[in-house]
């Protein structure tokens, strides 16, 4: 049990429960509650967003014996409703405040999160202290639930690597337990009761068992007072028992398994350190060293012996999980492959790693330490995975424990874990599927309509959250430049780190870029990117880039992460990259074979004829997004084509680069201009815009897929419009009445609160220059898709037919009006933003344009647009997993 202390206000270089100390890291705020709660509040001041953190010490390992899903059935209970807080208020509240919220359960702790606007976070505060304070777990609420839990069982269930990940786990730690994860099954769910959830929330929901962590740009002495305002009358608990563990030696054995992915997967698993143990550091440095792409383990991709390879490290508090992995084609023999990997394996145990991939393994962690800055979300899940997983004083304690770490401590954790006396052998090989089948109809005609869902009555604390329509202000300030080879440069400063970014982005078209007869072209660049340059091999520019802990790749899509000292050598060496790619002839000939064999296996995989047959059925024959790569297309490629279509789609006047991060514009525009100022624009611009295509036919068409439980649903249709057309926004207005924001919109209401016949449902236009698409994505059991179809085309009938309610009208509003901030609230989203828009010939600031546009709209628009461009009748389904019923 955790003592009670006296409340105590403290910065994180002292204990938890000392009152005094000096200031350690500057703008980290900590204190523990009367009742036990331990608080954290970490400022970063990026965006006027904040992200909070709920969590709770509990999870599968604590679920009673028969009921391994416990935890993770009273996580989704936790959206059900509340004393003082119903799901449809909670609902409302939080797509008031941007819809971004959602919940995990791990074997260790259960987490609730929502990052929102800074204006809101007393409003979030208020939800998560009326969350700690009781629960309803009614049988009703529980039988609504089940259904929906029991998709996502059907969803997990459907995936060959999870199934893999279960027996792996089951194999490693048998007889503890970490024996299983935290999803459950639906036996056991069928067994579980209301009364049942209810007594596991009150032995484990308490403030003395949970860590509350607030991240963003907050007043951190106001947000203390606020949290010790409302949850400091919350009592605590007397915890109960946790669970003992018990580890016995792991019985080497091999599994089999089949998968529907188009390549298949050697794995060589070890039980290794947990992050209770003092072998931590060492083994994530271990794990960073035999992933290298200089170490051996990779050497098998530039070799022509793997698709990919490396090796992945998964942490628990009293044990971890490490395993080497290497991706093969359908048709390789993958018991060598195996033999391959354990040859390294043993290689790497009995010589020692490389004391230099020590010190670049502990470069690139301690730089990743500064990267986790850079979102405001991603910083708050570093506290709570370094506090309430890990049980560290902050993820600095992470930090340090990674610099004290040698080559000799690396080596004895090697030898002390990587003993293939005691691994997990197992070999997942590709399982093509059967032709997709045309189908004649999708189901029957029943009437699914659900009863609409009356406005609620919302507390006083809420009423300021949903009620305020206002367009969001903008911190941020891009300077924008263009070179005089024609890129534009975006540069935006910001302090919250001690690094720069850089992202970058080639508009481009393979689908009509690529000439007649060498498709796979693309593929077979991106691949020779990893090669090196023309200055420095493969080995030679890995090891700049570890040299300076640089993350970087090259592409179309091309990025730099870089501490800010290593800035002008991080950009040379980023462009010389991306310029100067070395492109060996040798490379191509050794890894075409594999690239073949993988595009044959892509060919016939169930991901891949779905995706096909909705391409098939949304447009006319001959369309160019129904080009495809073959294994003669590939097999005949050269070195020659290679460098053609290089040279004809990487060009300056087509491409964008933002800047971000501790960096002056002048400095940013200078670094650019030294090693992409020289760039050449070669021939005219090729085109990269798609025709614009009829509208399609309604079609049904299924995919078989023997590895799936549950039918993965597509339902799509062309739009006549494109994006400047002006009913663009009423149709995001009324996307946002249909979805994005759970039980507060249609469809999460009528196909997953009402009903229980998805886990998830998601609907989107996708609307660019030339062509628009609407898409309804869902999974469900096969008797339930014919259903869950009706209740979608429904939906948009009434979308058609009648104006929303001023209710529904205002929330779909207030939801895209806080999306803006809450998508400048890490330095990828701001960038990523940023180039989509300049690649579609919008403003940067278009965001801020459409909530005036937003603003405006009423119901009416909204109808008008729906019934003007959407077409119920139309739709294209697709359908992957077991025929519907």
């Amino acid at each position: 049990m955790i003592s009670i202390l006296a409340a105590t206000v403290a910065w994180f270089s002292v204990p938890w429960d000392s009152a005094n100390g000096a200031a350690a890291e500057e703008n980290v705020l900590r204190a523990t509650l009367k009742n036990g709660l331990r608080v954290i509040i970490v400022r970063n001041p990026l965006a006027p967003v904040a992200t909070l953190v709920v969590n709770y010490r509990v999870g599968s390992d604590e679920a009673p014996s028969g009921f391994p899903g416990m935890a993770h059935a009273q996580e989704h209970m936790m959206f059900r409703g509340n004393p003082g807080l119903s799901a449809q208020q909670l609902a409302a509240v939080t797509a008031a405040m941007g819809g971004d919220f959602d919940a995990d359960t791990q074997q260790t702790v259960t987490q609730y999160f929502f990052t929102v606007p800074s204006d809101d976070l007393d409003a979030a505060l208020h939800i998560e202290a009326i969350r700690m304070r009781g629960i309803l777990d009614t049988e009703k609420l529980w039988d609504q639930e089940r259904g929906a839990i029991e998709q996502e069982v059907a969803q997990d269930l459907s995936n060959p690597e999870y199934l893999f990940y279960t027996q792996l786990l089951s194999a490693m730690f048998d007889g503890t337990p970490y024996a299983h994860d935290a999803l459950g099954t639906r036996p056991s769910f069928n067994k579980t009761t209301g009364a049942m959830l209810k007594n596991f929330y009150e032995a484990w929901y308490a403030p003395n068992n949970a860590i509350l962590i607030v991240a963003g740009d907050v007043d951190s002495a106001k947000t203390l007072e606020k949290v010790k305002k409302l949850f400091d009358p919350i009592p605590a608990r007397q915890l109960p028992a946790r669970p003992e563990f018990h580890f016995e030696p792991v019985k080497s054995q091999t599994l089999h398994l089949e998968t529907d992915q188009p390549y298949g997967m050697a794995v060589v698993a070890f039980r290794m350190p947990g992050s209770d143990s003092p072998d931590y550091a060492a083994a994530q440095i271990l794990s960073d060293v035999l992933s290298s792409q200089r170490g051996k383990l990779y050497g098998l991709v530039p070799a022509g012996q793997a698709l990919f390879a490396g090796f992945s490290y998964d942490s628990l508090p009293k044990a971890g999980l490490g395993y080497a992995i290497a991706g093969f084609p359908p048709g390789t023999d993958a018991t060598n492959l195996v033999n391959k990997v354990i040859e390294i394996l043993t290689d790497d145990t009995s010589k020692g790693v490389p004391s230099d991939l020590v010190e670049a393994a502990k470069r690139r962690e301690i730089a990743e330490g500064q990267f986790q800055k850079n979102s405001v979300s991603g910083l708050a899940m570093a506290w709570s995975q370094a506090v309430a997983v890990e049980g560290r004083q902050s993820p600095e304690d992470d930090v340090d424990a990674i610099r004290k770490v040698t080559a000799a401590d690396v080596d004895r954790v090697a030898r002390e874990n990587l003993v293939l006396d005691h691994a997990i052998t197992a070999i997942l090989i590709p399982q093509p599927s059967g032709k997709p089948i045309s189908a004649k109809g999708f189901g029957g005609k029943e009437s699914l309509r659900c009863p609409p869902t009356k406005g609620v009555k919302l507390p006083g604390w809420a009423e300021k959250a949903v009620r305020r329509l206002a367009v969001p202000t903008s911190t941020l300030s891009p300077v924008v430049t263009n070179l005089a080879n024609g890129i534009k440069l975006i540069v935006q400063p910001v302090s919250i780190s001690d690094t720069i970014s850089v992202y970058g982005q080639i508009k481009n078209n393979p689908d009509l870029e690529t000439p007649p007869g060498k498709e796979g072209v693309n593929q077979a660049l991106a691949q020779l990117f990893s090669y090196g340059t023309k200055s420095l091999d493969r080995l030679a520019f890995q090891k700049a880039l570890d040299d300076i802990g640089a993350i970087e790749s090259a592409g179309t899509s091309f990025t730099l992460q870089v501490l800010t000292e290593h800035f002008d050598r991080g950009v040379q060496l980023l462009a010389d990259n991306e310029l100067s790619p070395a492109l060996p002839e040798e490379a191509l000939k050794t890894f075409q074979p594999q690239l073949a064999a993988a595009v044959a296996g892509e060919l016939q995989s169930p991901g891949y004829l779905a995706s096909r047959a909705l391409d098939i059925g949304l447009y006319p024959k001959g369309d160019p997004t129904q080009r495809e790569a073959t294994p003669e297309s590939v097999k005949a490629l050269t070195i020659q084509d290679v460098k053609d279509y290089y040279q004809r789609v990487y060009r300056p006047d087509l491409t964008t680069i933002v800047v971000i991060g501790k960096v002056k514009p002048e400095q940013a525009q200078a670094v650019i201009a030294k090693y992409f100022g020289d760039w050449k624009v070669v021939g005219p611009k090729p085109e990269t815009l798609l025709p614009p295509v009829p509208a399609n036919a309604s079609s049904v068409t299924e995919v078989p897929d023997a590895s799936r439980v549950q039918d993965k649903v597509t339902l799509a249709e062309t739009l006549g419009l494109t994006r400047t057309n002006a009913d663009y926004y009423a149709l995001q207005l009324g996307n946002h009445v249909l979805g994005g924001a759970f039980y507060a919109t249609r469809l999460y209401r009528d196909l997953r609160e009402k009903s229980g016949l998805v886990y998830y449902v998601a609907s989107s236009f996708n609307v660019g220059q030339t062509r628009g698409l609407y898409e309804v994505r869902y999974a469900c059991d096969p008797p339930n898709v014919a259903k869950a179809r009706t209740i979608v085309v429904t939906n948009l009938r009434d979308m058609q037919q009648a104006p929303v309610t001023p209710r529904e009208l205002r929330q779909a509003k207030a939801l895209l009006l806080r999306e803006i901030p809450l998508s400048e609230s890490s330095v990828s989203q701001i960038a990523e933003g940023w180039l989509s828009r300049s690649l579609h010939d919008l403003p940067l600031n278009e965001p801020i344009l459409a909530a005036h546009r937003y603003l405006k709209l009423d119901a009416d628009a909204v109808r008008t647009a729906f019934k003007r461009w959407v077409r119920p009748d139309d739709l294209v389904q697709v359908t992957q997993g077991p025929t519907p019923k």
